[in-house]
């Protein structure tokens, strides 16, 4: 389950959809679409959606595998969007993630990272 905070700018909106998307594809196993989302840079350092997909198995079960995802703040720094999202994982293990995010040549928003800035034990 998703929860969005309320939205002040369409860019907001934007960013948010993104995420819930590669979320989605997540979810599904679509290795293809979650790589999709991802920045050329990302795509670059991964190489192929299987990697990909298995560096965030790996990296990230709260993100991979979630119960449910609470857009938190952004903020812009430096022009690139940053989006707080809290993670519960289907462990109820709690993780706060950072995403950072910027608009590709054609102008639709990619993820450039997602970094877990806390996790936490099982209903922390």
């Amino acid at each position: 389950m998703l929860v969005a905070k309320e939205l002040s700018s369409p860019d907001q909106a934007e960013i948010q959809t993104v995420i819930e998307r590669q979320l989605g594809a997540f979810a599904r196993d679509d290795a293809g679409t979650a790589f999709s989302i991802a920045s050329p840079m990302i795509q670059r350092l991964f190489g192929t959606a299987a990697n990909f997909m298995a560096m965030v198995r790996a990296a990230y079960p709260q993100v991979y595998r979630h119960h449910r995802a609470e857009f938190g703040e952004m903020a812009t720094v430096k022009g690139e969007w940053l989006q707080f999202v809290r993670f519960t994982g289907t462990d109820g293990h709690k993780a706060l993630a950072l995403y950072t995010m910027t608009k590709d040549a054609k102008g639709s928003w990619r993820i450039i990272g997602c970094r877990l800035l806390q996790r936490g034990e099982a209903g922390a």
